[in-house]
């Protein structure tokens, strides 16, 4: 029998003013001004529920090299830095231990949402094989744990201490790293890796303040309050709760449905709904895990996802989810194009009818899988998928069948204000006991600001200055002027923003090379040329520009909260070839073993 299946007509013009219409009625002209710092009397929000603090002398020592932060920037470059013989490492991180966003991540349900294969670094170094496709939280904080011990990395570490100063001395070639803790060392060479998820952030609302009852943000979990634990144990202590949770993206997606299991009453209040995609998440089978993994086998893992996502032609499919799927359907749309037609202006038409194809089909899942049809028609999201991080997952929707669940809508106005007793939205007061806050982390604001220091490099410059144009570096990791200093992120070279940890693993690498080579020439420098920064940088703007996060985009991280950018935010941009060619590129780069554009002094 013929199949008569006919894919729905799309009215790409009525959707496009849909969208348009749902970003204005969300534009706030203070754009990341609308969120407050965790300051003064709002501290509090960033108390360490997870490990006590343990007194200790201050350090006045010396070490080769300093990287700050423990998540899996410092973890990664400090293990590439042992295998090549640096043992001498110290990682000063803010949390009670290693883990970084996952120290800190331990709501309920919190898992990855990119495959473990490829997310989880130094899987094949460590022979751990992950128990699911999506990891969840504590499985990913063991994991950095069992990094940490393998290398040795706890030998030197600071915990609870954050970099208050970062000072080259260029008489003494080192740099001096001053610390909340008292501290005073010096550092032969060092490492950033203060990525944009570790300063929490809550909404500006009136009355905030004013709640008398319990109230917690989701990176500060308070297990004591709910009961529970982060490996998924119910949430025994909220069965009399009313709950309110103010936020609707990615962490809200993965902590609803557990609270919809516990709450006696969770009002789930929503600005804008997330794109949710199916997650289907499963155990990975220990036969097939001991057959893939022979020799090399994440790093395959590695490029054949950064490949098939990122515009590549791998003929297999590897990861094969839905970051993949996005890809692919874009491509193939793409390839439909006649050879003459592929001019940017028909490739981006052909981009956009797969996504209002993909999230066509996003949207009506809401409407299937919600019972209540006025419920369902609130969760979709009318945008387009990359304005926002997409979501996977297979219980956020159903959790709005719960009884006990109730959509607060609020039209893409937000809450109104908060009372003694409750949150208010369009005039009404919904009564609750506690507040949860998933309003996520600090994104958009300065670097100096979420780092908590401003290096000073030679002749007393300070990064902030060197970057008030604009970000400048060569590779993302080097910046003239302040030399034995690398950055660990993915800005300015691979950009591949759906799986960051390849990023981080490629530039351990990297600077490990770079380190090995200085010590064994008794070079006491190493420092980027001008020319060959500026080289980069005009390399950099050949490219398309920003991928993500356009203008006409509904407000959120990706685009500045809808605020103009500014001309600095032309050079937030990665490799113009892509990720794949980037990666390439720098593995030839380094092989090559003069690192061509750095100085060695």
């Amino acid at each position: 029998m013929a199949n008569t299946t006919v894919t729905p007509t799309i009215d790409k013009e009525a959707i496009r003013q849909k969208y348009l219409a749902e970003r204005d009625k969300r534009l706030r002209s203070d754009g990341n001004a609308q969120y407050l710092r965790l300051e003064g009397q709002l501290a509090h929000y960033l108390d360490d529920p997870y490990t006590p603090r343990v007194e200790r002398a201050a350090r006045t020592d010396h070490v080769t090299f300093a990287f700050i932060d423990g998540g899996f920037a410092g973890l990664v470059t400090g293990a590439r830095l042992v295998e090549a013989g640096i043992s001498d490492v110290r990682i000063i991180e803010k949390g009670g231990d290693f883990g970084g966003t996952w120290y800190w991540n331990r709501y309920p349900g919190a898992q990855c949402d990119t495959a473990s294969m490829i997310y989880m670094p130094l899987l094949e170094e460590t022979g751990h094989m992950p128990s699911e496709k999506y990891a969840h939280a504590p499985e990913i904080l063991a994991h950095c744990h069992r990094i940490g011990r393998q290398y040795g990395l706890y030998d030197n570490a600071l915990f609870h201490t954050e970099v208050s100063a970062l000072t080259w001395n260029d008489t003494q070639k080192h740099w001096l790293i001053e610390t909340s803790r008292g501290d005073a060392f010096t550092a032969s060479f060092v490492g950033m890796g203060t990525g944009p998820l570790h300063v929490p952030k809550l909404p500006g609302i009136e009355g905030i303040q004013d709640f008398a009852g319990h109230s917690f943000h989701t990176s500060r979990w308070d297990y004591a309050y709910t009961g529970g634990d982060p490996s998924g144990a119910p949430l025994e202590h909220l069965a009399d709760k009313r709950v309110a949770i103010i936020g609707t993206g990615a962490t809200a997606v993965q902590c609803v449905p557990h609270l919809a299991r516990a709450c006696k009453d969770l009002f789930v209040f929503q600005r804008t709904p997330s794109s949710v995609d199916i997650r289907d998440n499963e155990p990975i089978d220990a036969d097939w895990f001991a057959e893939i993994a022979t020799p090399g086998w994440q790093q395959r893992w590695l490029e054949n996802f950064t490949e098939n996502q990122a515009g590549g032609r791998a003929t297999v499919d590897l990861v094969n989810d839905g970051w993949t799927d996005l890809a692919r359907r874009i491509r193939e749309r793409i390839m439909q194009l006649p050879q003459d037609q592929r001019t940017p202006r028909q490739m981006l038409a052909a981009y956009e009818d797969a996504d209002y194809e993909k999230m066509e089909q996003i949207r009506a899942r809401a409407q299937a899988i919600v019972d209540d049809p006025e419920t369902g028609e609130k969760l979709k999201a009318w945008y387009r998928q990359l304005c926002k991080r997409p979501c996977f997952h297979d219980a956020y929707l159903q959790a709005f069948n719960e009884p006990a669940t109730h959509l607060v809508d609020t039209d893409g106005q937000g809450v109104e204000r908060i009372t003694a007793t409750g949150v208010v939205v369009a005039g009404q007061e919904y009564p609750v006991d506690c507040i949860i806050y998933a309003s996520g982390f600090e994104v958009g604001t300065d670097w100096t600001r979420r780092a908590g220091f401003d290096l000073v490099g030679r002749d007393g410059r300070r990064l902030s200055t060197h970057w008030s144009d604009g970000m400048r570096t060569r590779h993302g990791t080097h910046v003239h002027g302040f030399p034995n200093a690398f950055i660990v992120q993915p800005t300015q070279g691979a950009q591949l923003i759906s799986n960051v940890p390849h990023n981080l693993t490629e530039a351990g690498r990297t600077i490990a090379m770079i380190v090995r080579k200085a010590i064994d020439e008794g070079s006491r420098e190493v420092e980027v040329t001008a020319e060959a920064e500026e080289e980069w940088i005009q390399l950099l703007l050949t490219g398309s520009g920003r991928m993500i996060g356009s203008p006409d985009c509904t407000p959120g991280y990706y685009n500045n909260e809808g605020q103009a950018p500014g001309p600095a935010a032309r050079l937030n941009v990665g490799y113009p070839a892509g990720p794949t060619a980037y990666f390439r590129y720098l593995k030839e780069w380094r092989d090559k073993g003069d690192f061509a554009g750095l100085a060695f002094r």
